[in-house]
């Protein structure tokens, strides 16, 4: 297990110390899933943070119609949680399931929580993450509202290209918008 990409993305907020780093590092669980697994089900609470050090995820709920909606994939050296869930304890209504074969790294609810009362700084980094969370959301939405289905492809394409390809077409095209037929129309057009 390799925790320096976890170091680096802590290191990156400029709040934490060292040792404040290495005291989060005690605290973590590593931990496999394989293609298919879920991180967490509809109706369950969740009460873990992940760290993504390799492969992919997706976050997804059922509509109405019963069908399968991804909203979210979560690559690695990201943080991932069933947010809502997280915050109030309240059963969550996504599913996270492993798109790929993945490791994560898991620090539990309540660990991390005594980490926030003892020390101020954790409560500056939750805040960052928060704000980076929602500026997120927010760029997802407008892209959903202002790019064309082609341009959000082109756009996955460039910065995850080992990833994008090992999604499957259906959850991508839902991620996306659109549907699998018209992905794979897009997939002939765009290359890089």
């Amino acid at each position: 297990m390799n925790i320096d990409s976890l170091k680096h993305f802590l290191q990156s907020f400029n709040i934490l110390t060292v040792i404040e780093i290495d005291d989060f590092i005690q605290l973590i669980n590593y931990k496999r899933f394989k293609k298919g697994e879920y991180f967490i089900k509809e109706g369950e609470i969740c009460k873990q943070i992940a760290f993504v050090l390799t492969g992919s995820l997706r976050s997804y709920y059922t509509s109405d119609k019963d069908e399968e909606v991804t909203y979210c994939i979560t690559f690695p050296n990201s943080l991932m949680t069933a947010y809502s869930s997280f915050l109030t304890a309240q059963p969550t209504m996504e599913n996270i399931q492993a798109i790929t074969n993945t490791e994560l790294l898991i620090i539990p609810k309540d660990k991390f929580e005594k980490l926030v009362q003892q020390n101020p700084n954790w409560v500056y980094v939750l805040k960052t993450i928060a704000e980076q969370q929602y500026i997120e959301l927010e760029k997802r939405i407008f892209q959903l509202q202002k790019s064309d289905a082609t341009k959000r492809y082109a756009d996955l394409l460039k910065y995850q290209p080992e990833y994008i390809q090992k999604i499957p077409l259906q959850y991508l095209a839902s991620y996306l918008g659109i549907s699998p037929r018209h992905l794979s129309r897009i997939r002939k057009e765009v290359s890089f």
